[in-house]
């Protein structure tokens, strides 16, 4: 068993949350999805960060109004979903408008018992107050650690320092909060991921979320070479180091392909908690170096409920 494990014994969790189809020989997403992405803005955004040019979203169900989310809400309960992400394109100070859906999220969880994970952008003080009220049960953010890459990726007139206050607004609210690190989110490059971590270790989170850049078609950087495991291990390491108490995953968000098995190898090698969607052979290689799978359908932003 790993000495990094030690906090939370030798369990590793991989979670499948049916955000899309997923099979390997060692596990697969369920044949009715329980847990489905939700876009408030459907497929627009104004941003159009160069890692993403909104593709990510064309996935997602879209919905364009709190009537539309509740109404949504009601046809995937009937179809066994019990959850659901719920964020959006981002206007062009890289906020995702999902005020307007308080009180909408607080009926899908009275009426549906969902749970209701949000993704935001930044945030103002009312955005996270409305947030808490509705009762969303976490809170995921991108925390971006270089003011160089906040303009040149995101495309936002913003500093380090609007990210570190989003990240004080959702923590004071008492929302457990799942920040986001994308490793080589600079085109491949690591820039500001140390820092990024280093930022986010002052607030009490409640688990951190480590996602390597995945080069996609159709974007300005779909011809970045994806990062390998040896090239992320580091970060990898300082995020374990820095959050001994708080369960680090390594989340959807990485290559496909032959690079895929190197990064979780190097996840379980630095003493992850979980990982998701994992590679082909990485639980048996789990199995291998003394740790116990467990298997979850939540995201894996809500490890904080299975470690503690």
């Amino acid at each position: 068993m790993l000495d990094a494990h030690r906090r939370f014994g030798n369990e590793i969790h991989f979670f499948t949350p049916s955000l899309k189809h997923y099979e390997t020989s060692e596990v697969a997403t369920p044949a009715t999805p329980r847990f489905v992405p939700v876009s408030v803005t459907g497929s627009a955004c104004s941003l159009h960060c160069d890692h993403c040019g909104a593709k990510i979203l064309e996935s997602m169900w879209p919905v364009s109004s709190p009537g539309g989310l509740l109404e949504l809400g009601g046809r995937l309960a009937s179809r066994g979903v019990s959850g659901i992400l719920l964020t959006g394109g981002s206007d062009p100070s890289g906020v995702v408008p999902l005020r307007p859906y308080e009180d909408a999220i607080r009926e899908l969880k009275a009426r549906y018992g969902f749970t209701v994970i949000v993704h935001t952008g930044l945030v103002d003080r009312g955005e996270v107050a409305a947030l808490a009220r509705a009762g969303v049960d976490a809170a995921m953010m991108d925390v971006l650690g270089a003011d160089d890459t906040i303009k040149a990726v995101y495309h936002l007139d913003a500093g380090v320092a609007d990210f570190e206050k989003a990240l004080r607004l959702l923590t004071e609210a008492g929302i457990p909060t799942a920040p986001h690190v994308v490793v080589g989110i600079h085109y491949g490059k690591i820039v500001g991921e140390f820092e990024a971590l280093e930022m986010i270790s002052r607030f009490p989170i409640s688990s951190l979320v480590v996602v390597v850049l995945s080069p996609l078609l159709g974007t300005k950087m779909e011809r970045v070479a994806p990062l390998t495991g040896p090239e992320v291990s580091g970060v990898f390491r300082s995020a374990r180091t820095a959050f001994p108490n708080v369960p680090v995953l390594l989340g959807c968000a990485r290559p496909e392909g032959r690079e895929k098995y190197g990064i979780d190898r190097a996840a379980l090698e630095a003493g992850f908690d979980g990982i998701a969607f994992p590679a082909e052979g990485i639980v048996s290689l789990a199995r291998e170096m003394g740790l116990r799978p467990v298997f979850s359908l939540d995201c894996c932003a809500l490890a904080f409920r299975h470690l503690a």
